[in-house]
């Protein structure tokens, strides 16, 4: 029986009857290493006059690409800081009140609190914004150039007062 299906199953799986050609027809020689195969790839293109991919200094920046990058940078950097702030949550002695006193009794001037609150705010908000115009960006509207640069002006705009409001609030 075991005999039986271990043929049945070689003849299923079996990759080299003509009619399977197409399935492996671009698959690497398994002999080959990866330095190999970039071998090739680089000798195919200098046999061809092909040129190298453009790099990222011959593009002319722009809104679009910077809110993205923005948006990546913010959304990592929130990860890390409630990361860490939960952390020392855990490893820290003392309490909440006790490390909100120790900073009331810095004196730090009104205007570096205010940066500080704008600097919490700010990537809060503006991940938040940004985050809602990729969900837009989701369901496939808002892709043509005049849409993408007014929705990216709204974001940073929005997310500027809705940082101030906030920092007002607290």
């Amino acid at each position: 029986m075991a005999l039986l299906l271990r043929t049945f199953a070689r003849q299923g799986v079996c990759l080299s009857k003509p009619q399977y050609s197409f399935l492996y027809r671009h698959a690497a020689p398994m002999g080959t290493t990866a330095k190999d195969e970039m071998n090739k790839f680089w000798a195919k293109n200098a046999r061809l006059n092909r040129p190298m991919s453009p790099h990222i200094t011959i593009y002319q920046w722009s809104v679009p690409m910077m809110m993205s990058i923005t948006h990546r940078g913010t959304g990592v950097g929130l990860s890390g800081a409630i990361s860490a702030f939960a952390v020392a949550a855990l490893v820290l002695p003392g309490n909440y009140p006790y490390y909100l006193d120790l900073i009331h009794s810095l004196s730090i001037g009104p205007v570096l609190i205010g940066l500080a609150k704008f600097g919490i705010a700010f990537p809060v908000s503006y991940h938040t914004l940004n985050g809602i115009r990729h969900l837009y960006w989701d369901i496939g509207k808002g892709f043509k150039i005049p849409e993408v640069y007014r929705t990216g002006y709204t974001v940073i705009g929005l997310s500027i007062i809705t940082s101030i409001m906030a920092i007002a609030m607290i």
